[in-house]
């Protein structure tokens, strides 16, 4: 009976709305709806491609761990999910386009339209960003001050610089100047049947040893065709904006926030770890000493979220 009861606990919830006009996922471990009684909301904020579904194992963990006593929720990038059948990528294409909420300026500003909708002021988060959604973090806790962010988890963050970085420089040619190229391509898989495409996936993915097998469904959505190209558009953008790392907001917040770089990380490369480290001595900025890859959901989603429960238990702890 109680093995039941946690296998229920670990089924998360899915959820398709529109913030901003633009379809958004949502994966939910717990709480389905955050009332004014509920004191912490753990939110991830995605990496790119911010497909929710990637970090399925990372948010068991995190939920489980804590006692199942916190919900802990992802919410999509606009436009990064393949709507249901009932629904469309926009509900109101005219105006959605004229707010660009598939670039990276819309999609900070579509994560504060879905607190404001979604989260009562008065609830404490933790928020959990994986690259570019570090940057979002930052800009978020920037532009609405009144946040109540009672932790910020940076995990390995694309913060400064993005189009300098090894893997800057070969993706910025690729999603500034020949984005439309790849379109044919995308639009071609998207024709093949689901069998198909989950084969092609696998296929892929094959070469990783310790494969979480749960990212092979998101995996999938994303050859949907505009998912893709949501994503290499938002891409692009993140090349020419990300720019100086914004000190002010960290050295305001600094006792918030926990940084985790990589040490072989091709898009955010140790010396951006030296310099903010440098720069805050005092900071809780980390260095990955387990060889982890930049996209860990691929395989080491439990390990990462194991560390994360390790480092801000304590701030638990009344």
């Amino acid at each position: 009976m109680e093995a039941m009861v946690t296998e229920a606990r670990d089924e998360p919830r899915i959820d398709f709305t529109y913030c901003c006009g633009a379809i958004t996922e949502v994966l939910k471990f717990g709480s389905c709806h955050i009332h004014s009684g509920q004191k912490v909301l753990f939110l991830i904020i995605p990496g790119n491609p911010g497909v929710v579904g990637f970090y399925r194992t990372f948010m068991q963990t995190l939920h489980s761990m804590f006692g199942y006593r916190h919900p802990v929720w992802a919410v999509s990038h606009a436009g990064h999910c393949v709507p249901p059948d009932t629904m469309d990528m926009l509900e109101d294409a005219p105006s959605t386009a004229e707010g660009d909420v598939f670039g990276l300026n819309g999609q900070i500003e579509h994560k504060l339209a879905f607190l404001r909708k979604h989260v009562p002021r008065e609830t404490s988060l933790v928020l959990v960003g994986h690259s570019i959604g570090c940057y979002i973090i930052l800009e978020m806790m920037k532009r609405d001050p009144e946040l109540k962010v009672m932790k910020a988890v940076m995990l390995f963050p694309t913060i400064e610089h993005m189009a300098q970085t090894p893997q800057g420089k070969v993706m910025t040619p690729v999603l500034c100047h020949m984005r439309y190229v790849a379109y044919l391509p995308l639009f071609l898989l998207s024709l093949l049947p689901e069998r198909l495409k989950t084969t092609l996936v696998k296929l892929v993915l094959g070469g990783i040893c310790s494969l979480d097998h749960t990212v092979v469904p998101p995996t999938v959505s994303l050859l949907s065709g505009d998912c893709a190209a949501n994503a290499m558009y938002m891409g692009g953008q993140e090349m020419k904006k990300v720019l100086e790392r914004d000190n002010a907001t960290i050295k305001k917040n600094l006792e918030k926030f926990v940084f985790y770089y990589g040490a072989t990380d091709h898009w955010c490369p140790v010396q951006y770890y030296h310099g903010i480290k440098q720069a805050f001595p005092r900071g809780d900025i980390r260095l990955c000493e387990k060889g982890l890859r930049h996209a860990f959901v691929l395989d080491a989603g439990r390990e990462v979220a194991e560390m994360v429960v390790e480092w801000i238990c304590g701030d638990f702890r009344t």
